[in-house]
């Protein structure tokens, strides 16, 4: 092996274990505060992260191994390996962005389904007309809500906002904190899960293993459709309180 293989190999090595203890850095940010489970799934943030992640450390360290040369003058060198890595960073500052203007910032009870609505979506002129505690979009994973009625007068401009892409769990002003009205609804819509179980007996162990997880027995579980913008999942709620308690990756549609 050359002299100059040897050093573009370090090289390249030094460069991926960089690039290996930023992206771990910036994974730590956006699955404990921007997608914490289950919306990493539901709202398509670990694909999204893979790819970025994934193409920043592939081309990062492939570019070191060709541009590096230790044949080269010392100036030369670090105003290529700053260029790089320059480069690199902007690229992986870009996709940061994108996934925080991605990230699900309010879990909506929209009469009978539950919406996973993210930051993009939320119309943000609303914002100064919801409760006060929401008037900021969250970023350490969404705030439970629900949506309050459409009155005759705002049915018209809802129906069209509708057409136009921005359903109630999108818009601020019909956004209400989660309690007794929340729970109310809730309980009214929700189905027993064994009914779920029942329609998808082919995903029972997924429904299994989510009711493990909540700690209760399935007969005190209601569930409610999850709709997000990758997936359809449901949320299951404890049936005397009305309130979420679990997750599972099955449509309940």
């Amino acid at each position: 092996m050359t002299r100059t293989l040897r050093g573009r190999l370090k090289a390249s090595s030094l460069h991926l274990l960089f690039t290996l203890i930023v992206a771990a850095s910036v994974a730590a940010i956006v699955f404990l505060l921007w997608y914490p489970w289950p919306y990493d799934e539901v709202s398509g943030g670990f694909g999204l992260f893979v790819l970025i992640v994934g193409v920043d450390m592939v081309l990062g360290p492939t570019i070191t191994l060709v541009v590096f040369d230790v044949r080269k003058p010392r100036k030369e060198l670090w105003r290529d390996m700053s260029v790089i890595v320059g480069m690199q960073l902007a690229g992986l500052a870009y996709g940061a962005h994108t996934m925080y203007v991605a990230r699900p910032v309010v879990l909506a009870l929209e009469d009978d389904r539950f919406r996973a609505v993210i930051a993009a979506s939320v119309v943000e002129q609303e914002l100064p007309e919801a409760p006060e505690s929401l008037r900021s979009l969250s970023i350490t994973g969404p705030r439970l809500v629900n949506t309050r009625a459409v009155t005759k007068e705002e049915k018209m401009d809802a129906i069209f906002a509708a057409f136009g892409g921005a359903d109630l769990g999108m818009r601020p002003s019909f956004w209400q904190e989660w309690g007794a009205p929340g729970r109310a609804q809730a309980l009214k819509v929700g189905k027993p899960l064994a009914e779920l179980l029942g329609r998808r007996q082919a995903q029972s162990e997924v429904i299994h293993a989510a009711v493990n997880k909540t700690g209760k027995p399935i007969e005190q579980l209601i569930y409610i459709p999850l709709l997000a913008r990758r997936t359809d999942w449901s949320v299951l709620l404890d049936k005397s309180t009305g309130d979420p308690v679990g997750f599972v990756a099955v449509d309940g549609f």
